[in-house]
């Protein structure tokens, strides 16, 4: 036998040093965290969570089964947020769900401010924390039911026998019920509406019968009432930090990408070109095949007035830096398109923007392109402009005009609408915007739910391009490895 020093020793390091301060995966959240928080880990682990939730909302959205939803929180979990069960004793178990922690938190500050952002945030929690039980350790979840107060009554063997008959119509639903093994527990019919609205309890003198499978109903309404009540509670404390400057800035921007529908910024640190060297030649081409919504109308309007106003070259400019062109190549671009303008004014007033805007000068700032969050809560586009996201400054009859002419020849067709449309009236325009990836994609073999891959859904102008231009590769890649392969075969 080895004793306890020894005991420890064997363990791997990660496990041996942590100060178990998160015992379970699962957290009711009912103690705030109450360590030393930087600026930096405060956004971050919020933005991180925030992604699993939008994605969450974007399911419900599209009205995803439970099996579709739970598969795509599982993977973006796994990128954003990865909560091991304690079965896991290589990982950093404590690190995780001190970040899952945190981030819950400031989520609260947040989407407390208003009636719609409570319904909201509760409701994408309550599904990842019913995601998080359904997949949890067995163990695990058992001693993290043990540790909580649930105040319910376990029924005694002799009132089972007393109302069997009852017990057993109510629990017709289960194939392989067994009064015999089955242990029953006893709340007030209030704590579990839904089991009573779907008449799988038996009810008698205001107490339901609750069958210990189902006792998941009793965790997930008293998760739910917590919830709720701690985000009042924390709506009435939010005035409190209206002098930080520092954290208010991060809320309001957390709680604008949910507004919007959209979880966070996708970035990127290299522009994504497949290996290849874009040109400005190569622009019209591109633009075609993989230009989501609102560039595609950029573009198309830059074609046809040779000019673009401040908001659009912006918008169009950023996006094509990203996408690989390089500075040569965007000054050749632009001074082709602005085919009406005479060279010492294309010297003057847009060459230096267009440096800009790629650090050569100014302050020599490398600019992001702008991402559906910046796009959707921008100032909408005036008369006469061309910037901002189709999905949701285009009237409904011109959205529906636009998107036929425009994705027709990838496959979109009238019958598409209801479901693009239901999206947008739902104010989700990633939601339609990731829906139309998928129907022009269904030549690459993409399916519905799929979205961007692994169901995740789009999020930025240049991720829609990225991953457009990969399954176009992936496509070509395929077919000149069967050519080789038939050529190999014939000789």
């Amino acid at each position: 036998m080895f004793s306890a020093r020894e005991r420890v020793a064997k363990l791997p390091e990660v496990e041996r040093y942590s100060n178990l301060k998160y015992p379970y995966r699962l957290n009711f959240y009912d103690r705030p965290p109450l360590d030393d928080i930087t600026i930096e880990e405060f956004e971050t682990c919020a933005l991180d969570r925030l992604r699993v939730l939008a994605e969450i909302e974007s399911s419900f959205v599209r009205n995803r089964t439970w099996d579709e939803l739970k598969n795509v929180t599982q993977n973006q979990s796994e990128k954003y947020l990865p909560l091991n069960s304690r079965t896991a004793l290589t990982v950093d178990r404590d690190s995780e769900r001190r970040k899952d922690h945190i981030g819950h938190y400031v989520l609260r500050l947040a989407f407390c401010r208003s009636e719609d952002l409570r319904r909201r945030f509760v409701k994408a929690e309550l599904a990842l924390f019913r995601i998080r039980y359904d997949t949890d350790d067995a163990d695990e979840r058992r001693d993290f039911v043990s540790s909580k107060d649930f105040n319910w009554v376990e029924v005694p063997e002799s009132e089972v026998k007393q109302h069997m008959s009852d017990l057993i119509a109510a629990s017709s639903h289960f194939k392989d019920f067994d009064l015999k093994k089955e242990r029953f527990f006893k709340v007030k019919w209030t704590r579990v509406p839904d089991l009573v609205e779907k008449r799988k309890v038996f009810l008698k003198d205001g107490m339901a019968y609750v069958p210990q499978r189902e006792q998941s109903s009793i965790i997930f309404q008293e998760y739910q009432k917590s919830l709720e009540k701690a985000l009042e509670l924390t709506a009435k404390a939010l005035p409190r930090l209206d002098e930080d400057t520092r954290i208010v800035p991060i809320l309001e921007n957390l709680s604008q990408g949910f507004l919007a529908g959209v979880s966070s910024e996708w970035s990127t640190g290299t522009a994504s070109t497949n290996g290849e060297q874009l040109t400005a030649d190569m622009i019209d081409g591109i633009a075609r095949a993989h230009y989501p919504m609102c560039m595609r109308h950029l573009h198309e309007t830059l074609r046809r007035d040779k000019h673009l106003k401040h908001n659009g070259r912006l918008q169009y400019g950023l996006f094509l830096k990203v996408l690989g062109l390089s500075i040569d190549e965007a000054i050749t671009f632009w001074r082709r398109s602005f085919s009406k303008i005479q060279e010492d004014k294309f010297n003057k007033e847009y060459r230096y923007n267009i440096r800009h805007s790629y650090g050569l000068e100014g302050k020599r700032a490398n600019y992001a392109a702008k991402s559906c969050v910046q796009i959707l809560t921008a100032e909408a586009p005036g008369t006469g402009e061309a910037h901002g996201c189709p999905y949701r400054h285009f009237s409904e009859d011109n959205l529906a005009s636009a998107l036929i002419s425009t994705y027709s020849s990838q496959g979109l067709t009238t019958s598409d609408l209801p479901d693009i449309m239901t999206a947008v009236k739902s104010k989700h325009y990633h939601v339609a915007c990731t829906r139309v990836f998928e129907i022009t994609h269904g030549r690459y073999g993409v399916k519905k739910g799929e979205g961007i891959g692994l169901g995740e859904s789009v999020t930025h102008p240049n991720q829609y391009a990225a991953k457009s231009r990969e399954y176009e590769k992936a496509r070509m890649d395929t077919m000149e490895k069967a050519s080789e392969d038939v050529v190999m075969s014939s000789t």
